[in-house]
């Protein structure tokens, strides 16, 4: 199983990149997150993309807003929900069979710090729900949170700063205390340059200076099928990189 993770920031803007991505790299599932659209607003071809089964999750006001796509060749239909968790259409859930895929966009917190925190906070209850149901789950996303002062460079660690801020960093453990595991630090552990995001400006992204923010988390019998996970740093023109994870896994009732 092939599984990408993008914060597109505007799917209008990326609609050709998104197609561009699926044809380079075949996921069998694809998450994205801040598309900024409507299911009404997507630009062709993605709503008629006949590979995969889609579900595309914004808000009216065009802000935030996920999205969730399985191959339909891979996969028989998924069952796709908002989990009690979602605000502001910022997640969305795939149930296959005994799988369950998140794709969530966590709030950055700039303007509203409490609201991030009770995500974070909810998501980590999310987490145990699934562990107690004995689900597998995979949650893919824009975390919005530095995991550890390695996920950011050295010019920009500032502990003051919200995505580095302790509380925040400790709910992400929260997370992963739950059954979880970090899929791309897991296969890069002494990477410092391991980015995802990197601001728009002054060259940044060409002189790697980033922070991850982006993830691939996994439950522990899934971790350890999986068999690989990488940023797709080259790719498109977001100020996100897309993340690929693969996984020894075969979806439930493809065609």
């Amino acid at each position: 199983m092939r599984v990408i993770t993008w914060n597109v920031n505007g799917i209008r803007a990326r609609a050709s990149e998104v197609s561009a991505l699926c044809r380079r790299e075949r996921p069998d599932v694809l998450c994205l997150q801040e598309i900024k659209a409507t299911a009404a607003q997507v630009p062709e071809p993605l709503t008629l993309l006949p590979e995969y089964t889609s579900f595309w999750h914004g808000g009216p006001r065009g802000y935030s807003g996920v999205s969730l796509h399985v191959r339909r060749d891979r996969a028989a239909a998924p069952a796709f929900r908002a989990p009690p968790l979602d605000v502001e259409h910022r997640a969305i859930e795939a149930a296959l069979g005994p799988l369950r895929v998140l794709s969530v966009y966590v709030p950055n917190g700039n303007r509203d710090l409490p609201g991030k925190i009770a995500f974070l906070e909810a998501m980590a209850g999310y987490a145990r729900d699934a562990r107690e149901a004995g689900d597998s789950l995979l949650v893919c996303g824009d975390l919005n949170v530095a995991r550890t002062e390695a996920d950011v460079h050295p010019r920009m660690r500032n502990p003051n700063a919200v995505g580095q801020l302790p509380r925040e960093r400790a709910l992400l453990e929260a997370i992963l205390a739950e059954g979880l595991e970090d899929l791309g630090r897991a296969f890069d552990p002494e990477n410092q340059g391991l980015f995802t995001w990197w601001p728009p400006w002054r060259e940044e992204r060409q002189k790697n200076r980033g922070w991850r923010l982006d993830y691939v988390l996994a439950s522990a019998p899934l971790a350890r099928r999986a068999t690989g996970c990488r940023v797709l740093g080259d790719f498109g023109t977001s100020d996100h990189a897309p993340v690929l994870a693969e996984l020894d896994v075969e979806l439930p009732g493809g065609a």
